[in-house]
């Protein structure tokens, strides 16, 4: 009897990713919050550093929430293989409902996720999307 194999696609990245809420009960963020937040970043992050026109079929913008983070990304294409798309993280926060306080977040070098040491903690979304806006010691945009 012949064997199937199967081959897994990579599907490509959709620009706002929520969990159903059956998925995560600890969600942090309800639908009205997920709404605001989307609008803020798309005010204060996308709307400035959106790609230029003549590349955004193939390089795009894109956030992440998912429980009680926050993650901003680009997708482009692979340097060495074009056909393929990656995810380039740009900044990350995650939120501590205890505290009310947002943590700030770089990819280093390792691509794991550090806090990011000169402000590792902010008092809201704003702060942390001016924060990343500013980039101050270029560790989000470069």
């Amino acid at each position: 009897m012949a064997r199937l194999a199967l081959r897994w696609r990579r599907l490509p990245q959709i620009k706002f990713h929520i969990r159903p809420a059956f998925q995560n009960a600890d969600m942090a963020f309800n639908d009205v919050e997920i709404a605001r937040y989307a609008g803020l970043i798309e005010k204060l992050i996308w709307a400035k550093r959106r790609p230029p026109l003549h590349v955004r079929d193939k390089v795009r913008e894109g956030q992440r929430i998912e429980g009680h983070e926050i993650e901003l990304f680009l997708v482009r294409p692979l340097f060495s293989d074009p056909t393929r798309q990656i995810e380039e993280s740009i900044a990350k926060a995650r939120y501590v409902k205890s505290r009310d306080v947002w943590q700030v977040f770089w990819k280093r070098a390792d691509l794991k996720w550090h806090r990011y040491p000169p402000r590792p903690e902010v008092k809201s979304l704003e702060g942390f999307l001016k924060l990343v806006d500013e980039d101050a010691n270029g560790c989000f945009w470069g």
